[in-house]
């Protein structure tokens, strides 16, 4: 079985964590992604099976497309709902100044990303002291969706979407705005694929026995890749 499948990526998953729910339901066979969601974050993974693992470096390429949902005037040591949250009222301007184009970036410290061998989290949550070399990613496009009060008087709440490069890090984008952290965050497509074509994780346990798979040859027309040799 070589192709694509699209997954709707509940919260309080790892992408990992999907990969290998999939392989567990396709009896063992090989699977990769093409780009990581936070645990907090939902939406779509492309799970790669079989030789498409061989064109992951097609897949990861792609332009990507979030929504979220800032908590603004509060830092997050993290950047989202899982860190130490600091309240300061310092909220950003309205209209706010949203970055569109090539900007420099940082990724978070609770990221993925390898320093020295290691990701980047593992080394955050030991305490330890190393900073992440900055790069440059590109914004298509940065528009806020809409803005109202917190509840019970609390510093307001916006929505923002985003059309980004691979390799951008929607929660540095929200803190580089001022104050403000992500409470939630949804990838609507990756490229040409659309969160509306995935599908739900089989309950554990279940064989996956006519999984929607997109055939390698038709998900690397889509991405505008080559078949591997």
């Amino acid at each position: 079985m070589d192709g694509v499948l699209l997954i709707d990526k509940p919260a309080g998953m790892s992408s990992h964590d999907v990969v290998a729910a999939v392989r567990r339901a396709l009896g063992g066979l090989k699977t990769g992604h093409a780009g990581t969601l936070d645990p907090f974050a939902t939406g779509l993974l492309v799970v790669l099976l079989g030789r498409a693992t061989k064109s992951q470096r097609a897949f990861m390429a792609l332009p990507k497309r979030y929504e979220t949902v800032a908590q603004l005037g509060a830092l997050s040591s993290t950047g989202d709902p899982e860190g130490e949250i600091t309240v300061t009222g310092r909220v950003p301007e309205r209209p706010p100044v949203l970055p569109v184009g090539e900007i420099r970036q940082r990724p978070p410290r609770h990221s993925a990303v390898k320093v020295g061998g290691q990701r980047a989290y593992r080394r955050a949550r030991r305490g330890e002291d190393f900073e992440l070399p900055e790069r440059t990613v590109t914004i298509h496009s940065f528009r806020e969706l809409w803005r109202n009060e917190g509840p019970g008087g609390q510093p307001p709440r916006a929505a923002y979407e985003i059309e980004c490069s691979s390799g951008t890090y929607v929660r540095s984008l929200i803190a580089d705005l001022g104050d403000g952290y992500c409470l939630e965050l949804r990838r609507t497509a990756i490229g040409d694929f659309r969160v509306e074509e995935a599908s739900a994780l089989p309950p554990r346990g279940r064989a996956w026995e006519d999984p929607p798979v997109i055939g390698l040859a038709r998900a690397l027309e889509r991405a505008g890749g080559t078949s591997p040799q």
